[in-house]
């Protein structure tokens, strides 16, 4: 074992500190240091190498809406127990990358050029679809009764 992680276990009070604002009445540790982890075991050393975690990236980027524009019109099937004909576009997001949108409602009045607002929210039964367009919105009319 290193030093550091002899030093790191002996003195790991030394890291924290005691809240004084109590939550849902228990009082909290938290770490006055935010860049210390917890150190690994010899055994998960030995087992498999330390790996950084990949943060997974949200389907708009972080961000609640994007601006789109329509580059084909696709009809997608849904996976196995399902089966219906799902309307979706592809989509040229105003942050240069290209995505599959799912049109929600019945019908839709969307051809290549369209402008459309895109939010996150993926197709259950359909892989790939992450995005779902906003009706209402630039160039998607509502939906018609």
């Amino acid at each position: 074992m290193n030093f550091l992680s002899v030093a790191y276990r002996q003195f790991a009070n030394i890291f924290f500190q005691t809240n004084t604002k109590l939550l849902s009445g228990n009082y909290t540790r938290t770490p006055l240091l935010e860049c210390c982890q917890q150190m690994a075991t010899l055994n998960q050393m030995h087992r498999s190498p330390w790996r950084p975690k990949i943060k997974k990236k949200r389907p708009t980027f972080g961000l609640p809406f994007l601006r789109g524009i329509v580059l084909k019109t696709l009809i997608k099937k849904p996976k196995k127990p399902n089966s219906a004909n799902r309307k979706c576009v592809r989509v040229r997001l105003s942050n240069g990358r290209e995505a599959t949108a799912y049109v929600p409602g019945e019908g839709h009045n969307l051809q290549e050029h369209s402008i459309v607002l895109v939010r996150g929210g993926r197709l259950q039964d359909v892989p790939g679809v992450k995005l779902k367009c906003v009706r209402g919105k630039y160039d998607l009319a509502h939906v018609k009764k």
